[in-house]
């Protein structure tokens, strides 16, 4: 009995240390003003638990933005410094079936020896879909540069397919896909409204076809994000073309058709309800303007919290790159999936 009297006083005297510790800050910050001390201590006592802290953090991230989301501007997607960042959704990712007015059976370019001797067999139906990712490869924070407090850096990839399923008379082809790799630096601004973020983004884009399909070309851009009451978001994109040999260049007036420079509008009520998203594209040329427009439209459906329909229309130039000259306009109708 009294060795058990004495690990009970043990314990308790242990306990009392622990709380004296946990309240000593109080005394060393306020010695000589009891109500200060007093409000202190009342602090400890009610500071919150693990599970408030973490239902708490939950409710704060189900209300940031889309940029926000899309790009961590506020550090929350992935806190352990210790890797690297997961795999997270870049651009849109869906399957779709879609439709186009126009087939581009015997696609060219100016240079020599990239136009087909004969037309492809192609059908007006097919399928398309999109896998876009990226990962967050280093961040420096409190940058305090022109504006911007982070600076975060980005690998990308993101590959687009348009599979001819429904031509089972010519064995269902691919007919392109095109591959699109990227490394990309965030600068964010730390704003609620207005400008959030600029991108500096250095891409490549090929096909990885042989002639006379070959189809491949390499800029650097700068993309500025607005957004407006987490609502709203804008993001406007101008890019440069790196410039080739001609021997070497696959398609050397490509820029005269999918252009120089774009722009996406998104909205999405708070509800998540739905999303939209407007992408406008043009060369930026008044005597030969062409350009290219794709309205995307998706709703959540009960088949998992990252699945929706989605509805794309599209049209103008450069839909794919094999298509970067032809202008056709598209319907389309599937599923997205993750956010975007």
């Amino acid at each position: 009995m009294k060795f058990r009297l004495l690990i009970c006083s043990l314990l308790t005297s242990l306990y009392g240390i622990a709380q004296a510790d946990n309240n000593l800050p109080c005394a060393l910050q306020y010695p000589q003003d009891d109500a200060a001390r007093l409000t202190c201590y009342d602090q400890y006592a009610i500071a919150p638990s693990n599970a408030q802290i973490a239902a708490a953090r939950k409710v704060d991230l189900a209300h940031r933005s889309y940029l926000t989301r899309a790009w961590n501007l506020d550090d929350q997607n992935d806190t352990d410094d210790s890797k690297l960042g997961r795999l997270q959704p870049y651009r849109q990712n869906y399957l779709i079936a879609r439709y186009t007015d126009s087939r581009n059976n015997q696609p060219y370019t100016p240079s020599p020896g990239h136009t087909p001797a004969a037309p492809y067999l192609y059908q007006q139906g097919e399928a398309k879909f999109l896998i876009s990712v990226k990962a967050d490869i280093g961040t420096q924070r409190d940058i305090d540069m022109f504006g911007f407090k982070t600076l975060r850096f980005w690998a990308a990839y993101t590959q687009q397919s348009n599979w001819q399923v429904f031509n089972t008379r010519n064995s269902s082809p691919f007919r392109e896909t095109n591959y699109e790799p990227e490394l990309i630096a965030t600068f964010g601004t730390s704003k609620d409204d207005g400008l959030k973020l600029v991108n500096l983004g250095l891409e490549h884009q090929s096909n990885g076809r042989s002639l006379p399909d070959s189809r491949s070309w390499n800029r650097v851009y700068l993309l500025s994000g607005w957004e407006w009451n987490n609502v709203t978001s804008l993001m406007a994109r101008g890019w440069w073309r790196v410039p080739e040999s001609a021997v070497k260049d696959d398609n050397p007036d490509i820029s005269n058709y999918i252009g120089r420079a774009d722009l996406v509008l998104r909205w999405e009520p708070e509800s998540k309800s739905q999303a939209i998203a407007l992408l406008l594209r043009d060369n930026l040329t008044l005597k030969q303007n062409r350009h290219y427009v794709q309205l995307d439209w998706a709703t959540p459906i009960n088949a998992g919290d990252s699945s929706r329909v989605h509805l794309q229309l599209s049209s103008g130039y450069g839909e794919s790159l094999i298509d970067y000259n032809h202008a056709q306009t598209t319907i389309g109708v599937g599923f997205s999936f993750r956010e975007w």
